[in-house]
């Protein structure tokens, strides 16, 4: 007889024997043709209805996991059994407690903190949207976006970026990852795509996983190098002039300007601006891009707004220049835009109502804040430390004194409940990076735990000295 405990708390009693008969079956534990007892004898055993079993044996058999025979009962259908897959490997426990483990300080994760967003405006603007579109909202809207929001993003960019696109320029896409699917098939599989190394690497892995040739160029102190990507046979760069991550590294008006030659020598080159966190700069103008000075119609522009309001408000965008816009609408003008409507309205809202501009003013003013509360923390904790920073975005680096091996300090850290971001992490080959350089990913820290979490990162480096 079929034994379970069914939680009469936990959810309609129906579906959770269902559950239990058909893991059962998966599992191999009820076999093919196998007799299942009738409704009544099942419902007395566990004491429930036969109506309960009745639902359950029902939704089983529409499913095909069992049948019935007239006035013979029920029977366990041929079904495969549960195995592992061969092509999905197991995660490891560490890479899963990684991820799941609660850290004391974590320089890792580059969060929004819950309390910056502006729920109550956003709110307002939606409840707005919902009046003023009405039926419109369960409309697809065009598939580059809705020209509401298209509207908001070129008025935005011309006023404080003094970019002048058109709205018909904008590509609209659930998060910067789309969009970089969308560039390949619109670009060519064929083509070489260059990546910034040390770099974020899940760029080159989101590359990699098209199928597309990819090479890793070195950064120096001007940022991307030219002549390195000279020597190669790229024919597309992915870059993050105005910010690199992870070194923070601003490039300089030559390299920007050999960059762009580099782009207009040979047709069908293309450099991908991405501008990931422009709006945090905190000291100066805002670093012109190199869309505005591109004389030759070669660079794609790309932002996102996970940085700016949520990670997720999975809304970024492109521009394209003129000629490829034609190209896009030809080749890939069939896909439908990926982001929602009603977000799309909404954001469209918050833009052109000025209230963006005034959080990206509120968050300035708290990043600035938090980032020079770290940093003092920091030259506090860790007097031997060194900090290089450029007033700019959501992150800085820090030069440790230890003679540890970065896998070490790593180890040694997370054994103390401190999660570390090392520069070293962002090479292709960790061998190329100068040891000993921490990521400091501030925006997430949790500021009641700094001055913990940096005596016990102390801790562990004032026992390896340099002497």
């Amino acid at each position: 007889m079929l034994t379970y405990t069914l939680e009469k708390d936990a959810g309609v009693l129906y579906e959770q024997l269902y559950r239990h008969v058909k893991e059962d079956i998966l599992q191999g534990t009820l076999k093919k043709g196998e007799k299942l007892p009738s409704k009544r004898m099942l419902a007395q055993h566990l004491q429930i209805s036969v109506v309960t079993v009745e639902n359950a044996y029902e939704q089983l058999m529409a499913e095909g996991y069992i049948y019935a025979r007239e006035k013979r009962g029920y029977f366990v259908a041929a079904v495969e059994r549960h195995l592992p897959s061969p092509s999905a490997p197991a995660v490891s426990t560490e890479a899963k407690d990684e991820r799941e483990r609660t850290w004391l300080l974590d320089f890792v994760t580059n969060t929004t903190a819950a309390e910056y967003f502006p729920f109550a405006t956003w709110a307002r603007l939606m409840r707005r949207t919902i009046l003023d579109q009405n039926t419109a909202l369960l409309r697809p809207t065009p598939p580059t976006g809705a020209p509401e929001l298209r509207q908001a993003i070129a008025e935005y960019l011309r006023a404080f970026r003094g970019m002048r696109v058109r709205p018909g320029q904008i590509i609209l896409g659930a998060g910067t990852e789309v969009l970089y699917n969308l560039l390949i098939r619109l670009l060519g599989q064929e083509k070489c795509y260059a990546v910034e190394d040390p770099g974020y690497g899940k760029i080159a892995r989101i590359y990699e996983s098209n199928g597309v040739v990819v090479r890793r160029i070195a950064v120096d102190e001007g940022g991307l190098s030219v002549a390195a990507l000279r020597r190669s046979d790229a024919d597309v760069v992915h870059i993050s002039p105005s910010h690199h991550y992870p070194t923070g590294i601003v490039m300089p008006i030559g390299r920007r300007q050999e960059l762009l030659r580099w782009a207009g020598e040979q047709e069908g080159r293309y450099v991908l601006e991405d501008d990931y966190d422009s709006e945090f700069r905190f000291a100066g103008r805002p670093i012109p891009t190199l869309f505005s000075a591109d004389k030759h119609a070669r660079v794609i522009y790309l932002n996102t707004f996970s940085k700016t309001i949520a990670p997720s408000i999975r809304m970024s965008y492109m521009i394209l220049p003129e000629h490829l816009m034609e190209v896009y609408r030809r080749r890939l003008g069939f896909y439908a835009c990926t982001v929602s409507s009603f977000e799309q309205y909404t954001l469209a809202s918050f833009l052109s109502g000025g209230h963006y501009e005034q959080h990206l003013r509120c968050m300035k003013t708290r990043y600035h804040q938090k980032r020079d509360t770290v940093i003092a923390a920091i030259r506090q904790g860790l007097p031997g430390a060194r900090i290089t920073e450029q007033d700019a975005g959501l992150h800085f680096l820090v030069r440790l004194d230890t003679d540890l091996t970065d896998d070490t300090l790593r180890r040694r850290a997370a054994d103390q409940g401190v999660r570390l971001a090392l520069l070293s992490d962002y090479y292709a080959r960790s061998d190329d990076a100068p040891p000993h350089v921490l990521v400091v990913n501030y925006s997430g820290i949790d500021t009641a735990n700094l001055s913990e979490g940096l005596r016990r990162l102390n801790g562990i480096l004032e026992g390896t000295k340099r002497s």
